[in-house]
């Protein structure tokens, strides 16, 4: 038997008490004490456009995110569920319910409710019951799990997502988390992967694409013979799809020892470089004789740098880079949507990729 009340005996690695996450109720009440909440103030107005989960196992999470759906609700109106799970404690269930407020047109508070959980002890089925129980069941379920992928991640749950947002840099086997969600979408085809390794690429794909543009750029495609990537010593999930975007994208297959085979039997050698002061994905150099095609970051800059060298000819232009933090990376997701096909595009690639070096 677990604990549900805001009375019940606190662990000593949580406080006994949480203001910061609202009100703390007993679990059977969270919809009237939600109701409640609504009706204390009539300027009030409950926006929500999704249910947005956020899951993790890592201690002292719910404040944290607390602070995180803070920030997202400004631009992405939801009902907002976070959950903490903490194994190694006896069975116990805590709850809160809050509501973050923001002024539209410097008027009316528009409010986005959230309810947090903390799960101690066994949790798989009170966890999706939990969870199931208090989903806006009109509204799309987006589930950014935090960490390493765990057997709370079953079938059940990922058949009643729509869009799973992960971040497999933060992963010890990313090539096993991988295949139990290609194993998931067996079961729901529907459901949207998004990885945040490789949103963190995005900027760098549009500026390579946009550099081919180029009428100097254009003849080096047929001719590439060396890439070379360089990242941080956390990001080379990243390093790694981009990789893999630019083999499916140009038709070439792995073929072993760092390089890859065009359609027409060339070879094209690929090195790939982790660097302490690099920015997550500091560098992306495309060479093919005289040719370069090159951007770069510099770490801690808000700017990507794009480059065409080709003898005299030298052009070089800025664009934005991407943000470097999970909750920026997040926003960016959820304001894009989209189906994400090319994640899963190039998924197949990245994991040869993966295995092999």
């Amino acid at each position: 038997m677990f604990l549900t009340t805001p009375n019940s005996e606190m662990s000593s690695n949580f406080p006994a008490s949480c203001p910061e996450l609202g009100i703390e109720v007993p679990i059977s009440a969270i919809d009237l004490e939600l109701r409640k909440l609504w009706e204390q103030d009539e300027a009030r107005t409950n926006a929500s456009l999704m249910n947005l989960v956020v899951y993790s196992e890592k201690s002292g999470s719910l404040l944290e995110n607390s602070r995180i759906i803070n920030d997202l609700t400004r631009d992405n109106a939801c009902r907002a569920i976070l959950v903490e799970i903490d194994r190694e404690e006896a069975a116990s269930l805590r709850a809160w319910i809050t509501a973050h407020c923001h002024l539209s047109h410097g008027q009316k508070s528009v409010c986005c409710e959230q309810i947090s959980f903390r799960l101690t002890g066994r949790v798989p089925g009170r966890f999706r019951n939990t969870v199931f129980a208090h989903l806006n069941s009109d509204l799309p379920l987006i589930f950014w799990w935090q960490g390493e992928l765990s057997d709370v991640f079953t079938e059940r749950l990922a058949s009643v997502m729509d869009r799973l947002i992960v971040d497999s840099s933060l992963w010890r086997e990313p090539q096993i988390s991988f295949t139990r969600i290609i194993e998931e979408l067996k079961v729901n085809p529907a459901l949207v992967v998004q990885d945040l390794a490789w949103t963190r690429c995005w900027q760098f794909r549009v500026g390579i694409a946009s550099l081919f543009d180029d009428a100097v750029a254009q003849p080096a495609l047929e001719s590439m013979d060396q890439i070379r990537i360089k990242h941080s010593p956390s990001d080379r999930n990243t390093a790694l799809q981009l990789m893999a975007w630019l083999a499916v994208q140009a038709g070439w297959k792995p073929s072993g020892n760092s390089t890859f085979e065009t359609k027409t039997g060339r070879k094209i050698h690929a090195q790939i470089e982790s660097c302490a002061d690099s920015a997550p994905l500091g560098l992306v150099e495309l060479s093919a004789g005289k040719t370069i095609v090159r951007v770069s970051h510099e770490k801690d800059s808000v700017h990507l740098l794009r480059e065409i060298e080709s003898g005299d000819y030298h052009v070089t232009s800025l664009s934005p880079a991407d943000p470097e933090s999970s909750p920026d990376l997040v926003a960016q997701q959820l304001s894009r949507g989209g189906k994400n096909s090319l994640f899963l595009k190039i998924l197949p690639t990245f994991l040869e990729l993966l295995g092999s070096k």
